[in-house]
């Protein structure tokens, strides 16, 4: 693997993230709100939630079958008259000395019943059920708190809630529960040329696809988007929309208007405002911006479509994921599968894809190549300080 020195004047990757970071984390003292169990998939819960009451509530039947006295089955085949059925949901009944009382799963276990015979063992006949197998006491019996007691720990505060979670609050039959409010986030894309999806494109002009990408990353990692806004070059539009913007959301994120030509709006009116705009030794997305509007940070990524997404990628969706409780993003080491050219001093994030035994490139580094990185399903991180990398070095992939 060959290197070179790495460029001096533009900041590293690692030190802008720290810095979007270090302004982002204050985000994590939020209020908490109650919300219904219905509404809470996805939600970090604020509190320890512990159980009201024990699971299983009662002591019931893991089975359809039959339930009697282990004793009374010792020895088999055995005839028991039958002295009726007990469903799920009935209140249960006592069972008569030497009977058997055919019960369904979920069913209240009958009083003086210490074990269920599975209806696979077992041959009814009217009146009377034969059964063919024994079984001890306590077998296909539930016991009241068996899964839980009334005050254990159900789920833990800080736990972003999955289904599995929203199944065990529900069964516990809590109405609501103590969350978190996400961090809100609002989306101002800039430029002239775009226009949306859906208008025929006139000369000169794309469609916007960054207003709605960033909208996708940010939900799915859960942040909750407050407005997607488009502005054109016009800093009195931007500068309203990012008013606006800063007064509904906790962080403003901007596409494109950062670099050094003569339509950069977002460069303009934020630097301004205390922003800071520069170069850092990535590709792509190398312009970026990061400023604190009236408390709120703005963060600026560059305008192509694959900058943007490698500049979430990199520099906010790891800290915003913390901030969700959600589980880091996936780093692994794998060997390359070709060999890789990267341009000196700058810290290249090429879109990859896993296949059995390493990964591989998909597209090209351009920064326009929206599509390829579709069929992409990791990044790879090629130091800075690398340019040529042979087949079978290895290298870091960042789940995409």
């Amino acid at each position: 693997m060959k290197h070179r020195s790495a460029a001096t004047t533009a900041r590293s990757v690692d030190d802008h993230r720290d810095r979007i970071e270090q302004v982002l984390r204050p985000l994590a003292a939020r209020r908490v709100e109650s919300v219904a169990v219905p509404s809470a998939l996805g939600r970090q819960l604020a509190e320890d939630v512990r159980a009201p009451i024990d699971l299983p509530v009662f002591r019931n039947s893991a089975m359809d079958g039959y339930a009697v006295r282990a004793d009374s089955v010792a020895v088999t085949p055995v005839t028991l008259p039958l002295a009726g059925v007990v469903a799920a949901g009935d209140p249960g009944r006592p069972l008569p000395e030497g009977a058997a009382l055919k019960v369904m799963t979920g069913a209240p276990m009958p009083p003086g019943a210490d074990c269920v015979v599975p209806v696979e063992d077992t041959h009814a006949d009217g009146a009377r059920v034969t059964v063919e197998r024994g079984r001890s006491a306590g077998e296909f019996v539930r016991l009241p708190g068996a899964d839980v007691r009334a005050g254990e720990l159900l789920v833990a505060a800080g736990v972003a809630l999955n289904p599995r979670h929203i199944a065990a609050l529900a069964a516990a039959g809590l109405p609501t529960v103590p969350v978190f409010r996400p961090v809100c986030a609002a989306v101002i894309t800039t430029g002239d040329e775009l226009v949306a999806a859906g208008t025929p494109l006139r000369p000169g002009q794309i469609y916007n696809s960054n207003g709605i990408a960033l909208a996708a990353a940010l939900t799915a990692n859960g942040v909750a988007v407050q407005s997607v806004e488009h502005s054109v070059d016009d800093p009195g539009v931007f500068g309203r929309l990012l008013t606006a913007a800063t007064r509904s959301a906790d962080v403003v994120f901007t596409t494109g208007g950062v670099s050094k030509g003569d339509f950069e709006v977002a460069r303009d009116v934020l630097a301004a405002r205390g922003g800071e705009f520069g170069s850092v030794a990535v590709q792509p997305g190398g312009p970026q911006g990061l400023t604190v509007v009236d408390g709120v940070p703005v963060l600026s990524f560059p305008g192509n479509p694959v900058s943007t997404m490698v500049s979430f990628e990199v520099f906010a969706r790891p800290i915003l994921r913390h901030l969700a409780g959600l589980p880091p993003v996936r780093v692994s080491t794998v060997a390359l599968l070709e060999d890789v050219r990267s341009p000196a001093g700058r810290r290249q994030f090429l879109r990859g894809r896993l296949t059995e035994g390493g990964v591989t490139s998909v597209s090209g580094p351009g920064s326009h190549l929206v599509a390829g990185m579709a069929k992409a399903d990791v990044l790879i991180d090629v130091p800075a300080e690398a340019t040529d990398l042979p087949a079978g070095t290895p290298v870091t992939v960042r789940e995409l």
